[in-house]
């Protein structure tokens, strides 16, 4: 497959309508959080039919989720838009339209989402969407009158089929359900990769350089954290994006997949019962993201970084002094090495 990053392309109702010169092309529509086996499954297809026909391989997604706006809010995020985009690129998709869904959009009729949207603006030749598809003011659209409005407007549309293991369907609803759990292996198994946490490097207390472990600590991290405790992971590093708190992961940010990796490391995720408060106040209840990086010098103050969480190591636990978390934290270093390099 092409690791040719795709083009993200952001619309909303001021958008004018052919002003970005849409390729004629293959569209799967969605939301994507987590671009799961599932999702890729159908990307995959969707390329392939793509190429062998000669047109592009795009989709359409919505920023902010739906459910925010017509629905009960939006469920945990498992992946930034940006790293959505940077996955889709290698999986060969060209270009990743973003609508802007807000109370406005949400009032267009089914018949407007296909003629302006779908065929006016993207110029879909084959428009592919899962089977419970609904589209359109109140979700007054499904399959039949999508057909129908493609055989009006001339374009085909097709439901791709549900991907599945031994436990289940793919979904993105599943991946949540093993976060939230703690269980990494089942996570691995519906996203086909550990999952991550994005965040911008922030000065804290400094007291694990202290203690012969300074850590990175990461704010503003925009994912669903798993439970609290000590996990094995690989980091990368955003090298060229300029670093700040504004810069989160909105649709208009550039996105160029420049991550790279840098280290392997121990993140504690949690409350730091230990050192979490100032001295002699009880620990904050705050949850924060630390990474102790293995054999890594360098400043990474104002950088973004990703942790894959590859493994959980442990529960994250009070001791009594500084000395035994010392113990513990070098005890947590030889496992994460072990086990990283089982699972490289």
């Amino acid at each position: 497959m092409s690791t040719r990053p795709a083009t993200l392309v952001p619309l909303d109702e001021t958008t004018p309508q052919g002003s970005f010169a849409a390729p004629p092309c293959v569209l799967v529509v969605g939301n994507f959080d987590g671009l799961h086996r599932g999702h890729q499954a159908v990307l995959t297809e969707a390329v392939g039919q793509a190429r062998a026909t000669g047109v592009s391989a795009c989709v359409l997604t919505f920023s902010p989720h739906p459910a925010s706006v017509v629905g009960a809010g939006a469920p945990p995020l498992l992946t930034t838009m940006d790293r959505r985009v940077e996955l889709m690129g290698e999986l060969g998709v060209e270009r990743v339209y973003v609508r802007r869904f807000d109370a406005a959009f949400a009032s267009w009729s089914p018949d407007r989402f296909a003629r302006e949207l779908v065929v006016g603006a993207l110029n879909a030749g084959t428009v592919v969407v899962g089977e419970n598809f609904r589209f359109g003011a109140k979700r007054a659209g499904d399959l039949a009158l999508l057909r129908a409005l493609g055989a009006e407007l001339g374009f085909q549309a097709r439901v791709h089929a549900v991907a599945k293991d031994e436990h289940g369907p793919f979904s993105s609803t599943r991946a949540r359900e093993a976060i939230a759990a703690g269980n990494l292996d089942e996570v691995r198994r519906v996203l086909g990769r550990p999952h991550a946490l994005t965040g911008l490097v922030v000065h804290g207390d400094e007291r694990g350089r202290t203690i012969g472990f300074p850590t990175a600590n990461l704010q503003h991290v925009p994912e669903l954290l798993p439970p609290n405790g000590v996990y094995a992971v690989r980091v990368d590093r955003d090298g060229t994006s300029p670093a700040t708190p504004e810069r989160g992961r909105s649709v208009g940010d550039a996105t160029d997949g420049a991550f790279h990796p840098v280290a392997e490391g121990v993140t504690n995720v949690g409350v730091r019962p230990t050192v979490g408060g100032q001295s002699g106040q009880a620990p904050t209840q705050a949850r924060t993201v630390e990474t102790y990086l293995l054999d890594f010098s360098g400043d990474l103050y104002g950088a973004h970084l990703r942790l894959h969480l590859v493994a959980r190591l442990r529960d994250e636990q009070k001791f009594a002094s500084l000395d035994a978390l010392k113990t513990q934290i070098a005890q947590d270093v030889t496992e994460a090495r072990a086990k990283l390099a089982r699972l490289a």
